[in-house]
């Protein structure tokens, strides 16, 4: 597969990931109670996406990161490795959100702050995903500002949104208060801090369909 179809998989894939990861947060406020089974299911189903889109884009930009120069080998691994990390805690947070409706098909327990499973998946997404945002975000700022395969000022975004996201890590010690800004799953940490990765990847996305191949892409 040549580099320039490779980067518009990344780019398709990045726009496609912040696209489903924009609608389903609407999905979370519907309803001030328990949401119904359909709901739930609905953005779990789109989270799947999200998950899809996002294993594509981490591949394929370390893919681009290491093709630019060998010496950027370590740094692409790190994105890589966290990215692939991410994934699999959102996976095990999807499925632990359905299983509190699977358990109470009739809309009685809300999966995010109902049942046990909900308190087995407050750290995963709250200051795991944060720890593993900071984390890739800060080898993929490296790398940008190293490479240029997309325009700088996403290098020095991605470590300003990896300082926001490692601010949140220590939220785990102010309960569980979802209305709070700054608690474990709170919505700062869990809605507002989390969106900033999905802007970041649509931007890097819509760089990398714009810029068919960077032309100072080598390989050593």
């Amino acid at each position: 597969m040549t580099d320039a179809r490779i980067r518009l998989i990344t780019g398709l894939s990045g726009v496609a990931l912040s696209i489903s990861g924009i609608a389903t947060v609407p999905l979370y406020f519907m309803y001030p109670g328990p949401p119904p089974a359909w709901n739930v299911f609905t953005r779990d189903l789109m989270a799947l996406f999200s998950c899809t889109s996002l294993i594509l884009f981490v591949t394929g930009l370390s893919y681009l990161i290491r093709r630019f120069d060998a010496a950027y080998e370590w740094v692409a691994s790190v994105f890589h490795g966290a990215g692939l990390l991410f994934v699999g805690i959102a996976l095990v947070a999807v499925s632990l959100e359905a299983g509190v409706v699977f358990g109470a098909p009739d809309g009685t327990l809300d999966p995010t702050i109902d049942g046990p499973l909900a308190d087995a998946n407050i750290l995963m997404q709250g200051s795991i995903k944060r720890l593993l945002t900071a984390i890739m975000l800060v080898a993929a700022g490296f790398a940008v500002l190293r490479t240029g395969i997309v325009p700088r000022w996403m290098g020095h975004a991605a470590y300003v949104i990896a300082a926001f996201n490692a601010f949140f890590v220590p939220s785990m010690y102010f309960g569980k208060d979802a209305t709070r800004f700054y608690s474990a799953i709170g919505w700062g940490n869990s809605a507002f801090c989390a969106s900033f990765l999905a802007y970041w990847i649509l931007a890097v996305g819509i760089a990398l369909l714009r810029r068919p191949r960077a032309a100072s892409m080598r390989v050593e």
